[in-house]
């Protein structure tokens, strides 16, 4: 049998609660289920899962932000339309 050393972990009591939901399910214990998230856990996904996130929200506030601009200036050439049609019919009316 392999040899093993104990790791004293401090966690709140809703952690702790929450980790022994989880190992239940599995059906492992608090320990097992703690071993095996700790030998999968990789900083590094968290990192490239952020940037793909970044790109994402980047591209979309450029779409965003261009469909914006056409509503907008489709607005203005509304307004610019009613307000020749409304001094059209000002001109006739006097």
């Amino acid at each position: 049998m392999a040899a093993t050393e104990r790791i004293p972990l401090l966690v709140t009591p809703t952690q702790k609660a929450l980790f022994a939901k989880k190992a239940k399910a599995s059906k492992l214990t608090v320990n097992e289920f703690v071993r095996r998230a700790a030998e999968v856990y990789n900083p590094g996904d968290d990192d490239e899962a952020v940037l793909r996130l970044v790109a994402q929200v980047k591209q979309t506030t450029h779409e965003a932000t261009a469909a914006l601009d056409a509503a907008l200036k489709s607005c203005a050439d509304s307004n610019r339309r009613i307000a020749e049609m409304e001094a059209a019919h000002a001109a006739r009316s006097k």
